[in-house]
């Protein structure tokens, strides 16, 4: 019961903190200011889409990704780092300007926040205006509104964006099915040779990534190229040899593929592209909670991880011919995701919700000379690893529990780069150009993990409410108190509730509160729901405490949580 009561107080507390409590610390005055180790280096970011850390690297057993646990081997890994939303739009812009969700009042997909909260600049951009040529490859920012329908050039890219021709048939009718006839399933393995145009989205992505690397070359110019791979986003459509690497009787069900007894009704998301889809809509399952079969289930979380594997061997070729252009010793690699994905945790499917599954993402740093040494002339740092045969994992070079958030990867990304760090947000930031409100994390990377752990555990309570206590902070909103057919992706004009979470090391505590589109306010006075969860007795988020807690707290406690809100 203390352990509770002190996470109710902390979040109390970090209700009250000014919102650069969060932000970016300052490049430090004086000579080499704005220097970091990789200073002049060229930047790739890869951005996966609906990865969660099923990987080698991250301790899983069953997943083949030798490519990406090679990276790791070279990288410093980040095993609690959490996205802001679990939406593809609203995560990318929160990282690539450095903004909570709050001020890039970007929820759905409908808005462009240069027009609708700020003109805020953009991490590429940042790159940019400081001399760097900024590359777009595949999904970095979501198409559509959020971006302008251009990704956000000309103001963060060089060049026009990049995007695969095979994209535009994603959902396309053209999965087999067993009746012989094309199909817009989830589960999805194909015959690439089948498929329009021969090919798939990440094949076309990682050849144009790996050919603007062999441009770059030529010119010598400072890049930052970005590269946003699809999969395992649904469909689930994956060169079908991937599906050798996982037996059917190899896969289990999820450890908990059952709706929690205390979950609140707001929390659950109903998992609605799923079930609009061809094969799941045969199935007649029932809204909103209605399992689906244990054999479907083992399916889908069979093709997930085979288009892991799939992703994987676009990550390898794309790092192999980093090395084959020589230049894995001057570049620095970052590997994350937008979000994770349920995998029937909860009897839920898909992102849209608050829990580890759906917010929680891999996060490493590659930086030579830094995470590890440089490579002797000519020798290779990312020799291509063939998934069917390779034999073995890599552990990461090194790994920080730290909890960490993607809103600090553009502070953090200008720190490693030797760029002037963008200042912390101020309380009110709509007219700020540059600022960020995430907080670098480049000097984690020279700590060892139990250098790390005890600067986290020297502190007293007051010391963690008020100054180093790291956490992460994620929202979600809703249309109503009980799932509804829009629950997992309302529009702005339709939101009536929010879910903000607060993950910190050994818990995490959300409040679902009345919200108003019409002026993006939350109210803390009219609480709908509340979460807790205990990470020492309860990992997978399964047991709700919440109610238990509060009837512990005294009024006082209460009485001021119920006239708290948000920073603004």
């Amino acid at each position: 019961m203390a352990a509770a009561r002190l996470c109710l107080c902390l979040f109390l507390c970090l209700l009250r903190l000014p919102r650069d409590a969060f932000a970016a610390r300052p490049a430090a005055a004086g000579p080499g200011a704005g220097r970091g180790p990789g200073d002049g280096m060229n930047v790739l970011f890869i951005i996966v889409d609906d990865l969660r850390p099923v990987l080698g690297c991250y301790g899983d057993k069953l997943v083949k990704s030798p490519n990406i646990d090679q990276l790791a081997s070279q990288s410093m890994v980040f095993s609690n780092a959490y996205a802001q939303q679990a939406l593809c739009a609203p995560s990318r812009v929160s990282f690539l300007t450095g903004r909570r969700p709050d001020t890039t009042r970007l929820y759905d997909f409908y808005s462009y926040w240069r027009v609708h909260a700020g003109n805020y600049s953009t991490m590429p951009q940042y790159f940019k205006e400081n001399g760097y040529v900024t590359l777009s490859v595949g999904k970095v920012f979501h198409p559509g509104v959020s971006s302008n329908y251009s990704d956000d050039y000309p103001y963060s890219w060089s060049i026009p964006p990049f995007h695969p021709s095979a994209e535009k048939h994603e959902n396309d009718k053209t999965c087999r099915g067993k009746d012989g006839k094309l199909h817009a399933n989830l589960v999805c393995p194909v015959n690439v040779t089948e498929m329009p145009g021969g090919t798939l989205p990440d094949i076309q992505s990682t050849e144009k990534a790996i050919h603007l690397l062999n441009v770059m070359k030529t010119t010598r110019q400072k890049f930052f190229l970005a590269v946003g791979y699809h999969k395992p986003h649904i469909p689930l459509r994956y060169p079908q040899e991937f599906l050798k690497l996982y037996p059917l009787e190899n896969i289990t069900l999820a450890p908990d593929p059952w709706v929690p007894k205390k979950l609140p009704s707001v929390a659950y998301n109903p998992w609605m592209d799923i079930r609009q889809r061809d094969d799941v809509e045969a199935l007649n399952v029932s809204f909103p909670y209605g399992p689906l079969p244990d054999d479907f289930q083992r399916r889908i979380r069979q093709s997930y991880y085979a288009a892991v594997s799939y992703l994987d061997v676009q990550v390898g070729l794309l790092l192999s011919a980093l090395d084959d252009a020589g230049l894995s010793n001057n570049t620095i690699v970052v590997f994350t995701a937008d979000h994770g994905w349920s995998l029937g945790e909860h009897g839920e499917w898909a992102k849209y919700s608050n829990f580890d599954v759906a917010t929680r993402v891999p996060l490493m740093f590659y930086v030579p000379g830094m995470t590890t040494s440089p490579a002797s002339q000519g020798a290779r740092v990312f020799p291509y690893l063939d998934p069917f045969s390779h034999i073995g994992g890599s552990s990461p070079q090194g790994q920080s529990k730290t909890v960490v958030e993607l809103v600090s990867l553009f502070p953090t990304l200008a720190e490693l780069a030797g760029l002037q760090v963008p200042p912390a947000c101020p309380k009110m930031s709509f007219g700020v150009v540059l600022c960020t409100e995430g907080r670098s994390i480049a000097h984690y990377l020279n700590l060892s993990e139990g250098e790390v752990e005890q600067g986290k555990e020297g502190s007293d309570d007051t010391e963690r409410c008020s100054n180093e206590e790291p956490v992460a902070l994620s929202q979600y909103p809703r249309p109503a108190d009980t799932p509804q057919w829009n629950s997992d992706k309302p529009r702005l004009k339709d939101i009536r509730i929010m879910g903000y979470s607060m993950r910190a090391i050994d818990y995490r505590y959300t409040l679902w509160v009345q919200f108003d589109p019409s002026n993006f306010s939350a109210d803390f006075r009219n609480v709908h729901a509340g979460e807790l969860y205990l990470m020492d007795n309860d990992p997978n988020q399964d047991y709700n405490v919440y109610n238990n807690t509060s009837q512990a707290l005294t009024a006082e406690t209460d009485e001021e949580l119920l006239m708290l809100g948000v920073p603004d």
